[in-house]
């Protein structure tokens, strides 16, 4: 029609190429996705054999060159003493952690008589409560429970149970990882461009040492609190101290939230002695906790990568939501490492290259 304007519009088409990529990049990534999925117990294995493959490096390391003796030799070596702490450990330990349990099973229910009829410390607060009904109805589930507790400890030694695939593997990938790593390592490295691999070696010293650090340090604080609750336990004639103790000691490797469990569970269980017993054990506690944040953690921290309290409360919770208890107890190494490459990133952006590997926000020399 005369007048009308017609306005014609150029239609870009997007490429049947472009658009089998997108899609098979879509699938490919669903596919992961699955795959993570379906091996995530395998994967948990693998990260965990890392970890203590970082871990006792180091040591095989330092037995190779004082022994001036092949890397699989120092490797076997250090693997067979390890074991064989722990499987002395084990017999120090676990027989009598075994008969304890026992021993508490059969006295449970006089300790529920005794709060049923008011008798005891914390007789009178059932009392005032009305808790004996609970107690009456829930008495042989708490035996059942505490009855069947030292079967999984004695199936766990003597035929290892469901956990020896774990064990096992972890073991196995972890000793390969020690023996192969360093050729490996230096294998990858060796295939990147010559100006990256000096930094690529400079980071991963420093993850090293951050796993190291963290590892060994909360190793050795949670045997230190073990030990020392076991001593104050038994000195105020608390029964059952070793259960209590190696309770302490593993809450204590959970970052956050751990000491104050152990010990809220180990005052709680000074209260069935007597209420003078308690006091003192969380007069003990609080002064402990004192000394290791001051004293032992300072020390921790100053070989690991030091992290936000905020990071580290999002590291944990995602942590215990991807692998339980074991992942948080790996989560604040992981986000240590993360922290480690992103600030190599950002330094090299701005031209400040780490002269050596360093550790923590005070840039300590590794």
């Amino acid at each position: 029609m005369p007048g009308q304007i017609v306005i014609t519009r150029n239609v870009e088409r997007v490429p049947v190429r472009t658009i089998a990529v997108t899609i098979g990049m879509v699938l490919l990534t669903a596919l992961a996705l699955l795959f993570i999925r379906a091996t995530s117990r395998t994967l948990v294995w693998v990260a965990i054999a890392v970890f203590f493959a970082v871990a006792i490096s180091p040591l095989v390391d330092l037995v190779e060159r004082r022994l001036r003796t092949k890397r699989i030799l120092a490797t076997l070596l250090v693997y067979v003493l390890v074991l064989a702490v722990l499987g002395g450990l084990a017999a120090i330990f676990v027989a009598p952690l075994v008969n304890e349990v026992q021993d508490l099973s059969g006295k449970l229910p006089g300790y529920v008589n005794d709060l049923k009829a008011g008798r005891g410390p914390l007789g009178h607060l059932v009392t005032r409560y009305h808790l004996q009904d609970y107690l009456s109805r829930n008495q042989d589930k708490i035996r059942a429970s505490l009855t069947g507790a030292s079967a999984p400890v004695l199936h766990y030694l003597g035929v290892a149970g469901q956990a020896v695939a774990a064990v096992v593997t972890i073991t196995v990938l972890s000793l390969l990882m020690v023996l192969e790593g360093p050729k490996l390592t230096a294998a990858a490295v060796t295939q990147l461009p010559n100006e990256h691999q000096d930094r690529v070696r400079r980071v991963a010293h420093d993850c090293a040492r951050t796993v190291t650090g963290y590892i060994t340090g909360a190793l050795l604080i949670a045997a230190i609190c073990g030990v020392l609750t076991f001593v104050v336990l038994k000195v105020v004639g608390v029964p059952f101290a070793g259960v209590i103790a190696l309770f302490v000691a593993v809450c204590d490797l959970i970052p956050l939230v751990g000491a104050t469990l152990g010990a809220v569970v180990a005052v709680v269980a000074s209260l069935f002695t007597s209420v003078q017993a308690a006091v003192i054990v969380a007069v003990w506690f609080v002064a402990y906790q004192q000394l290791e944040n001051h004293l032992f953690q300072p020390v921790v921290q100053s070989r690991t990568v030091k992290l936000n309290p905020l990071a580290v409360l999002i590291s944990v919770l995602l942590g215990v939501e991807l692998a339980g208890i074991l992942g948080a107890l790996v989560a604040i190494p992981v986000a240590g490492i993360i922290q480690v490459i992103v600030r190599d990133v950002y330094d090299v952006r701005r031209g400040r290259v780490k002269a050596q590997p360093t550790v923590g926000e005070d840039r300590e020399p590794a």
